[in-house]
């Protein structure tokens, strides 16, 4: 089917919208968003760091404890109202690394408090991370089927 015919008026409101439409500054944004998911990613590499240092951890065993330590500081940043300062003017700079995750998880809970404990808080923790948590076990579930088969048969 072809493309629906515009009357005069929907195309002079078109010209109308696009003449007064904001202009989104999209080079600078994309500059913001990569400096400060840089600057997340350098703090989460000193936590690596930190954890290699002083706890006896070693690169690969260090991962874990990084990660919950970014979310954690995620968390309480969203808590204080700090993280949605840095999500406004960072864009997507904020919200892909994991403290992304962090922020959306802590941002439903506390939407939703006045609904209680456990319908409010803790029923829409889950619509976002329980998701999250059904396909990463699957995911897991599937590479450790994936890699059992393969060394049975002696591929690895």
């Amino acid at each position: 089917m072809g493309k629906k015919q515009k009357t005069p008026q929907q195309k002079q409101y078109e010209q109308l919208e696009q003449k007064h439409e904001t202009k989104r500054p999209v080079l600078l944004n994309c500059v913001k968003a990569f400096f400060v998911g840089g600057a997340i990613c350098l703090i989460g590499q000193a936590v690596t760091y930190f954890y290699i240092y002083f706890f006896n951890f070693t690169e690969q065993t260090a991962g874990n404890p990084t990660v919950a330590t970014m979310v954690f500081f995620s968390m309480l940043l969203t808590g204080f109202g700090i993280y949605d300062h840095i999500g406004q003017f960072a864009g997507a700079g904020s919200a892909v690394p994991v403290t992304g995750f962090g922020n959306a998880v802590i941002s439903a809970a506390i939407e939703h408090r006045t609904e209680g404990l456990v319908l409010g808080v803790g029923g829409n923790i889950f619509k976002l991370a329980g998701s999250v948590i059904v396909f990463g076990v699957f995911s897991a579930f599937v590479i450790a089927l994936i890699k059992t088969l393969l060394i049975k048969w002696g591929v690895i």
